[in-house]
């Protein structure tokens, strides 16, 4: 009866406008569909809004690398943990502009720009909105990942030319003091409401295989599609273990259980982009195959993602092509 009861709500839905009034037994009862169920639910609800089998192709750069002063238990560019990585300080304009017309080359539609930071300073914002602007005239959609933000901060950067911004929660509110104590979970929620208030579209998702509960995956989608407005892009990242960051012996997570939180995901954001985020290279190409038709359809191209390995463009291009799913064209800017 459990899931005769899930699929009538998600029937009921997937038509008609998202819904945002999710509970803890709602997302549950859509964690413990059997899985052929999920994906047909998942991808009645994602047709609605994406007919056709398009990918969007995003590049990330790290344009601050290393010395961030955070303690993510998952993080090798965190001054708390010997990584053995060498700290870079902020690149300069011209060098971030030709990996941007590089990436647009190879196929990116939109260009990412990550820094390590806790919490940009003035003069940090300043060089940084020039590089959003420059790589805005490119014709490219821009992201920056900078920390925490305030609200002059937030409608600098939009000022700037910037689409999105991209400030995960990372997982649950339960599980969060397992994995950072340096930086409160509301602190990340007060972040997502100035950027929202500046005008920005939000990027905001999480990171799974650290360790946490299935309830935890739960609780991390259902404050995601809870929020007043859900994030136009969730990426879904599977923890890249590192060594020297406490996280290194994680257990992997179960590629199906991967498989189902992006469904899980498709479903109760229909209207978003589901991003495969950092840990794709640990996937097969039929497991990334499964989350690409459970509601995935965006990915990072690239051979490294900020500091940690990513598949290469080429094999990310013939998997694509196997499947038979095109690159998304560039949108008017």
């Amino acid at each position: 009866m459990k899931h005769t009861n899930a699929a009538e709500s998600l029937d009921s839905a997937a038509g008609g406008p998202p819904r945002h009034e999710w509970t803890a037994e709602d997302v549950a009862a859509l964690f413990e569909l059997p899985f052929p169920l999920l994906l047909d639910r998942a991808r009645a609800a994602h047709l609605v809004h994406f007919p056709v089998p398009e990918m969007q192709i995003s590049t990330l750069l790290s344009i601050k690398t290393g010395a961030c002063p955070e303690d993510c238990a998952y993080c090798p560019q965190s001054v708390h943990f010997d990584t053995g990585l060498a700290p870079e300080k902020l690149m300069p304009l011209e060098a971030v502009v030709a990996a941007a017309e590089t990436a647009k080359a190879r196929g990116a539609t939109r260009f990412c720009m990550g820094a390590a930071y806790r919490k940009p300073r003035p003069h940090e914002i300043a060089r940084i909105s020039q590089m959003i602007s420059a790589v805005a005239a490119l014709g490219l959609e821009t992201c920056c990942t900078l920390g925490t933000l305030d609200a002059d901060q937030a409608r600098q950067l939009k000022d700037a030319g910037l689409d999105y911004y991209n400030h995960n929660l990372d997982t649950s509110e339960r599980y969060y003091a397992e994995i950072i104590t340096t930086r409160p979970f509301a602190e990340r929620l007060e972040t997502l409401a100035e950027v929202r208030a500046a005008g920005l579209k939000v990027c905001c998702g999480g990171i799974v295989g650290m360790g946490e509960t299935r309830e935890d995956r739960i609780e991390l989608l259902r404050q995601l599609a809870t929020l007043p407005s859900p994030p136009e892009s969730v990426p879904i990242n599977h923890l890249v273990r590192v060594p020297g960051t406490p996280l290194a012996d994680a257990e992997p997570l179960d590629p199906i259980e991967f498989v189902r939180t992006v469904a899980v995901a498709r479903v109760l954001m229909p209207a978003s982009r589901i991003r495969l985020s950092a840990g794709r290279s640990a996937l097969s190409d039929e497991a990334q195959a499964l989350a690409f038709y459970a509601g995935a359809n965006s990915i990072f191209y690239g051979e490294q993602l900020l500091t940690t390995p990513n598949p290469e463009a080429d094999q990310d291009r013939a998997l694509l092509g196997r499947l038979g799913i095109t690159a998304e064209a560039a949108v008017g800017h």
